[in-house]
């Protein structure tokens, strides 16, 4: 069987198995990145997100509403300044929302001041397809997980989403609270804590049941980012593979190199399961042979880490090799990351908002990181510590930041000329959800 028709089967049967029970709703705002009207003038924050489309509710159930409450609460954080939308904000792509942090080490920080995590956000829409991670030995890959390394396996609550959920509450280099108690204990003060009780249970504020309800937390919160409003399947893409609407001339030619000699569509697949739309990924992992982003904020954050600049991202192989059960495998893949979906790939709250592209946010602009899967065999290699601005002005690239398992039979050297790289980026634009016909 073939690596697509391994992953189309196991998604199959993961989407089959998802399925969540479902509460009352309150628009709740995400924080936007510097927002402007069509002329450049600066919106606030409240006028902007009036004017846009995420912010009109769809319906959710009573479980998602819960969640998307959860989702857009600051104060469960340790200062009471962070959401999860402080990373994952709708009008973004549910991904990072600050253009500045995009634009150079592309880590977010934490609800205490100085305190950064060590990769970009990956988008928090259609991650809830993703199959509980497992090893499959036909193609020697593994598939499924959340985060970057797949450490939120969906081993402890059968679905990836929803444990990677409760991870940044508890993590001291993002919303730091101390333990389980502490968010349940803050949800159970709030404003919508009758809600949480009606969909939790009347039991779920003792005490004496914080790990089921810390567990119901999680799976609120995968219920509203599989909600409607999170996977909205509303992009132009969509409205092409239905039958309502045409890829302009450019369009058309990049879908027909994204599935053909760019290779794209050999992780990010077009193909939908079960007549399901098309998820643009695999859930695999994959080593791309992307550099260190040499503004990243966690090299300078000694207590956390003591290796500074010379800690490198060892991705799925470094959790693997924690796992006695899969250690063995660790090895085979240092250096691999998730592959995202490219849903909201170029969606973006204004023109001139940066958006980031790779594990560590490494590219700055669609462009040229398709230049780069197009050329990182063919140029020169650049010093390490050179941005991916510079070294297109340079006409080169940095080595890999982990040289081990570069997948070079999918990339590296695809001979497209410019105009055809051009294409694929335009093709890529018809991703982003809340298209509108013109």
């Amino acid at each position: 069987m073939s690596h697509k028709n391994i992953v189309i089967r196991t998604l199959f049967t993961a989407a089959l198995a998802a399925g969540f029970s479902v509460l009352l709703a309150v628009a709740v705002a995400a924080e936007t990145a510097m927002p402007q009207d069509e002329s450049g003038a600066m919106l606030s924050d409240e006028t902007y997100l009036m004017r846009h489309p995420f912010n009109r509710p769809a319906r959710l159930t009573p479980q998602e509403r819960l969640g998307r409450m959860i989702f857009f609460d600051k104060d469960l954080s340790y200062n009471g300044n962070q959401s999860c939308a402080a990373c994952h904000a709708p009008e973004a792509g549910w991904t990072g929302p600050t253009s500045l942090v995009n634009a150079h080490g592309s880590v977010y920080e934490g609800s205490i001041p100085g305190r950064f995590g060590n990769r970009k956000p990956p988008s928090s829409a259609y991650a809830t397809q993703s199959p509980v991670l497992y090893y499959e030995p036909a193609e020697d890959l593994f598939i499924g997980g959340n985060f970057w390394d797949g450490r939120a396996t969906g081993e402890k609550l059968g679905n990836p989403a929803a444990d990677q959920a409760q991870g940044p509450f508890l993590n001291s280099q993002e919303q730091a609270l101390a333990a389980p108690v502490d968010v349940v204990g803050r949800i159970c003060t709030g404003m919508y804590a009758n809600m949480f009780l009606k969909v939790c249970g009347n039991q779920a504020c003792d005490q004496a049941n914080v790990d089921y309800a810390y567990d119901c937390v999680g799976l609120a919160v995968a219920a509203y980012e599989a909600s409607p409003e999170v996977n909205q399947f509303s992009s132009k893409f969509d409205a092409v593979m239905a039958g309502r609407e045409k890829f302009n001339k450019k369009e058309k030619a990049g879908f027909k190199l994204f599935t053909g000699r760019g290779k794209c569509s050999l992780c990010h697949i077009v193909e939908g399961i079960g007549g399901s739309p098309a998820l643009l990924t695999d859930y695999t992992f994959d080593n791309l042979g992307v550099p260190k982003n040499p503004e990243n904020p966690f090299y300078g954050e000694l207590d956390v880490n003591p290796q500074g600049a010379d800690w490198i991202d060892l991705g799925l192989g470094e959790f693997l090799l924690g796992r006695p059960d899969y250690a063995a495998y660790a090895d085979a893949n240092y250096g691999k990351q998730k592959v995202p979906t490219l849903r909201n790939v170029d969606k973006r709250p204004y023109p001139g908002f940066v958006k980031d592209f790779g594990h560590n946010g490494y590219f700055k602009s669609l462009k040229r990181i398709v230049h780069f899967y197009n050329t990182r065999d063919v140029l020169p290699q650049c010093p390490a510590d050179m941005t991916d601005g510079q070294a297109e002005l340079a006409n080169c690239w940095p080595k890999p930041e982990v040289a081990l398992n570069v997948n070079t039979g999918e990339l590296g050297n695809l001979g497209l000329t410019d105009a055809e790289e051009n294409a694929i980026v335009e093709f890529m634009e018809t991703l982003s959800d809340g298209y509108k016909a013109r």
